[in-house]
């Protein structure tokens, strides 16, 4: 394979890892919100929004700090930046509303869906 084939494959398939990075997102929030007491998404647009606000927060978030967000792949700084990024997404994002403690709520149930759905969602 050329060197210019293999960067137009490469171009492709990390368009399509940031896509299904960002399906995955919606829907382990939406799950998430259906489950958690205190937090709604209104539309679908909402939680397309809110979906790519969290993927930016947590790629921004991993970029300047190497830690995950994640409530159980970093233990207790993953769960707590898990909280913050669902909690700081609704000032962002029109039709998403969460308290403080549907955050922690959201981050524990977000990672233990998270945690069951398969494939590797790192960038």
């Amino acid at each position: 394979m050329s060197e210019s084939q293999s960067n137009s494959y490469n171009g492709t398939s990390t368009t399509w890892q940031i896509i299904g990075r960002l399906i995955a997102a919606a829907v382990v929030l939406a799950i998430t919100a259906f489950f958690t007491p205190g937090f709604s998404i209104n539309n679908f647009w909402s939680l397309a929004i809110a979906a790519i606000v969290l993927t930016i927060l947590d790629y921004l978030i991993v970029k300047f700090t190497g830690l995950h967000a994640s409530p159980f792949g970093k233990g207790f700084i993953g769960f707590a930046l898990a909280a913050v990024i669902l909690y700081v997404t609704q000032f962002f994002v029109a039709g998403y509303t969460i308290s403080w403690m549907a955050a922690i709520i959201g981050a524990l149930i977000y990672g233990v869906i998270d945690y069951f759905i398969p494939g590797n969602q790192k960038m």
